[in-house]
């Protein structure tokens, strides 16, 4: 993206943090996702359009936003299940409940629930596995920032058929 490019609502581009992620105005909708991953930097931006691609074809009816500087991914009424963020060396995904996956993603969390995947620009990402955890993590309840007091899940005992 060029530096006197709009994004999607005819704004600035956006500025890349210290790391390189961008900083994108929050807003809801695969827009605001788009204008993130034009503006991620270098092989970054084709792994997260990558993994967004992926995600989509795992989970057709998927909701999106940009919140804090990253999308979010999640189904309606389910929470989020997944958020990406930029780093100088990888793109980081967070599970938000990974440590209830089969196989669990490789690095840990100070969260006692969350989970990451590191992709870095070689090997790239596995997208087999990757595909196998977005399916996992969209058929259990997400993350639901509303809730206060730590990590909460947005209902017990959810109805996923929305994938």
């Amino acid at each position: 993206m060029s530096t006197k490019a709009k994004n999607h609502a005819g704004k600035r581009p956006a500025k890349l943090l210290s790391g390189g992620n961008p900083q994108i105005p929050k807003g809801d909708g695969d827009g605001p996702v788009q204008d993130w991953i034009a503006a991620a930097p270098d092989w970054k931006q084709a792994i997260c359009a990558r993994l967004d691609e992926l995600i989509e074809q795992t989970v057709p009816n998927v909701t999106k936003a940009v919140k804090w500087n990253s999308p979010f991914y999640g189904g309606p009424g389910n929470g989020w299940f997944l958020a990406m963020h930029v780093h100088s060396r990888y793109v980081k995904v967070t599970f938000f409940f990974g440590r209830e996956l089969k196989p669990m993603p490789p690095v840990d969390s100070t969260d006692p629930h969350a989970r990451y995947y590191h992709v870095l620009e070689k090997p790239g990402i596995d997208e087999r596995q990757f595909m196998d955890w977005v399916r996992q993590a969209a058929a259990i309840p997400g993350w639901d920032p509303g809730m206060k007091a730590g990590l909460k899940r947005s209902d017990p005992n959810p109805q996923v058929d929305w994938f």
